[in-house]
């Protein structure tokens, strides 16, 4: 995400490197560094415009150009920038005081809005929320099927009445909600190819006859500069509350993510990150300042761990270290919890300091888990949990139903009893009951 645009906002901050002091030209050149960085980046135009001329008059100001350090000055304020220009804030999805909180999703078709549905519902019913989803896709083919598989994904029941009128099954559904207990409407209106005045007139009354407390636009954040126009066409026609940008974990330029906040006025509430239904965050402006600026978000990775890892497990897993009784059982049961948090590559990229372009030579390949967890699946209860017995005979019949080598086989057995060796020293206690860390480290 945003990649090539946090290179090359590096490469404009090493206009500032080794200068001593800067001069008023200096920043100028700087500055026209990052406004080309922008625009590449497919940043809406007269946001550059703006954002350059405010981080500029900032910086020829006297506590950069009298700074010892002016590359970390002008890093701090490309950065406050970044977090105003986004929202300054996270803006949460506001609960209607007397259920049930209705949220429209519009949008253009193949914005993902079908599948965003089903990741909102997901995200809410683990709040504790009763997430009611309503087909209100007539049009596309299979959008009511789509809706139903997404929503059994979910654990969230679905209202549909076929190809009825939309409006009329919106007030339906409404009625069921009230009915049966759903705390949460989620309705996933149709969409175009390109905006028209029959969908806007169609959403225009669906929203009338929902009056939802929440209207969110689905924005495909690949599109570039052609999202900020579609999100200022919804906004004008419609007054959407908020934005959902999807597909971040693809090859986005990220002009959308700078330039939709600074154009329609309404926040970006969410974020997807990926295809999976649990591939839904919440957009904090100041994690995603970090991120573009290759600093990392350690906040998003935490909560991705705490959600993850569950307490009492976390419990149990320390105390198997302390007491040497950690198999290749549990090994393998970290895998999945790890693979919860989301892939490799985005959980190396929320970690300050490192460029993830650099480790694109490194090819993080996610087929190692799974190819470990191959392994492991192929042993007997038996060897899992005492893997001592694993002979060479054995290790051939475990590498031929895994469809790996023995030299993976004996790789794996190794980082295993390297796991146990640190986490065992991790969590050995000490004479005063502290933790002691591994290799002396006090």
């Amino acid at each position: 995400m945003f990649q090539s645009l946090t290179d090359k906002l590096s490469q404009a901050f090493k206009k500032f490197r080794n200068k001593g002091k800067l001069t008023e030209a200096d920043v100028k050149v700087g500055m026209r560094e990052i406004k080309l960085a922008l625009l590449e980046a497919d940043v809406n135009f007269k946001v550059v415009k703006e954002f350059i001329a405010k981080a500029t008059e900032r910086a020829i100001g006297s506590d950069v150009l009298e700074s010892l350090m002016p590359e970390q000055q002008i890093v701090k304020i490309v950065n406050e920038e970044l977090v105003a220009l986004m929202g300054s804030t996270n803006s949460r999805l506001e609960i209607a005081p007397k259920p049930p909180t209705i949220v429209l999703m519009c949008g253009l078709q193949g914005s993902g809005k079908t599948t965003h549905s089903g990741k909102l519902a997901l995200m809410y019913r683990s709040k504790g929320k009763s997430p009611l989803l309503v087909a209100c896709d007539i049009y596309r083919p299979a959008a009511i099927k789509q809706l139903e598989v997404v929503g059994e994904k979910a654990g969230v029941k679905v209202f549909q009445r076929g190809t009825q009128n939309p409006v009329q099954t919106v007030k339906e559904a409404i009625s069921y909600a009230y009915e049966y207990g759903h705390d949460m409407i989620i309705v996933d209106t149709a969409g175009r190819l390109h905006i028209d005045e029959e969908l806007m007139e169609e959403l225009r009354l669906v929203k009338e006859a929902a009056n939802p407390t929440e209207t969110l636009l689905v924005v495909d954040a690949m599109t570039g500069q052609d999202a900020v126009n579609v999100a200022k066409s919804f906004n004008d026609l419609l007054d959407i509350t908020g934005v959902i940008l999807t597909k971040l974990d693809g090859d986005t330029r990220g002009g959308a993510a700078l330039s939709v906040r600074h154009v329609t006025g309404k926040p970006i509430k969410f974020i997807g990150t990926g295809e999976k239904l649990e591939n839904l965050e919440p957009f904090y402006p100041d994690r995603m300042a970090s991120r573009i600026l290759g600093m990392g978000d350690v906040l998003s990775l935490i909560e991705k761990a705490q959600s993850a890892f569950d307490d009492k497990q976390a419990a149990e897993l320390e105390k198997k270290f302390r007491e040497s009784t950690f198999t290749l059982e549990d090994y393998l049961q970290q895998f999945g919890q790890i693979r919860n948090m989301g892939s490799l590559e985005q959980l190396v990229g929320m970690i300050p300091g490192v460029n993830t372009s650099k480790l694109k030579d490194a090819k993080i390949d996610e087929k190692v888990m799974a190819h470990m967890e191959a392994i492991i699946l192929s042993m007997t209860p038996y060897e899992r949990n005492h893997p001592e017995v694993l002979n060479s005979s054995r290790k051939k019949r475990i590498a031929a139903g895994s469809g790996r080598t023995v030299e993976e086989v004996n790789r794996l057995l190794k980082q295993f009893d390297q796991t146990k060796e640190i986490m065992k020293r991790f969590t050995k206690k000490g004479k005063k009951g502290r933790m002691r860390l591994p290799f002396g480290i006090k």
